[in-house]
């Protein structure tokens, strides 16, 4: 027998969650959500993007929506011509800002005439002059509103958004929540949330929806980073945190726009798959109209073309 001290082994913990090293997922689902374009050239990008990931086969593809007629003509043109030239399902956004019930309606009935069953129905935005929301003196006051009157327009598949952070404008979580839960109660058959970057954040909101009795699928919003300056501004707009440990990934990048996808890729696949490890297996990206990055992401997730 060696009069040798033994090597010490270190101890191994069996409960470490090594969710990237582990079996590629089989059963994730995934949407996304486009903008309509502004210009020719936008166009172009957008049916670029449009048709990347259209061979994914998503569950259906979202397409925004804002106050004001040349929008609600640009987002009627986009679904449109997704619902006729590709094998995708669209899900048209509906707003309450600045248009009557009856011109809501009709938007509505024209999709269902058009074969489009699926919308997202949002409060929506301010006005544009307008700091807070006014509701339309003849129109849906709000999301839940909103949705009732959809409902009555036709059987239509309904989305609405949810918070996991809080809505700005709601005055405790509590009442952001009843809020989620009346539109719910009114007929919505999907929660989407709003973009956040705390992992956690989304799955303690889940389990506080859970317990308030809302029992429809809540899905979250994912959005790859790449600009971190412009990441910044749109949570700043939405009520979104910002880790400090995401500023700290991009520092030294401004100019290094591959290794900033790089990043934003590893970091957004990282996200996803800690929270497929707790019970998440759909997943709504928010593209900006780019395909890429998304793609990759999809791929990581066992999302690939058929």
């Amino acid at each position: 027998m060696s009069s040798e001290t033994p090597e010490v082994q270190p101890s191994i913990n069996h409960n470490i969650n090594l969710t990237v090293a582990s079996p590629l997922p089989q059963n994730v689902e995934v949407s996304f959500e486009f903008f309509p374009p502004k210009t020719d050239k936008a166009e172009e990008s957008l049916w670029r993007a449009i048709k990347r990931l259209e061979p994914l086969q998503p569950n259906y593809v979202s397409v925004t929506y804002g106050a004001g007629g040349t929008t609600r003509e640009r987002t009627h043109a986009t679904v449109s011509r997704i619902r006729r030239e590709t094998t995708l399902e669209p899900a048209a956004h509906l707003t309450c800002v600045d248009a009557s019930r009856g011109e809501i309606d009709d938007i509505a009935r024209q999709y269902w005439d058009e074969g489009v069953r699926h919308l997202v129905a949002l409060r929506g935005d301010p006005a544009d002059g307008q700091n807070t929301y006014k509701p339309h003196p003849d129109g849906y006051a709000y999301a839940s509103d909103l949705v009732t009157g959809l409902k009555n327009v036709a059987d239509f598949e309904i989305s609405v958004a949810a918070y996991p952070e809080g809505h700005p404008d709601a005055p405790s979580h509590e009442s952001d929540l009843d809020n989620l839960k009346r539109k719910i109660d009114a007929g919505a058959t999907r929660a989407i949330t709003q973009f956040f970057f705390d992992t956690g954040a989304f799955l303690r909101f889940r389990d506080r929806a859970r317990a308030a009795g809302i029992n429809v699928p809540i899905v979250p919003g994912i959005l790859p980073v790449t600009n971190f300056e412009r990441v910044k501004e749109f949570a700043s707009a939405c009520g979104a945190s910002v880790p400090a440990w995401m500023a700290e990934l991009f520092i030294g990048l401004d100019n290094e726009p591959e290794t900033r996808n790089l990043v934003a890729a590893t970091v957004t696949a990282e996200s996803c798959r800690a929270l497929y490890a707790n019970g998440v297996d759909a997943f709504h990206f928010y593209t900006l109209n780019r395909a890429d990055l998304t793609y990759a992401i999809c791929h990581i997730l066992g999302v690939r073309q058929k």
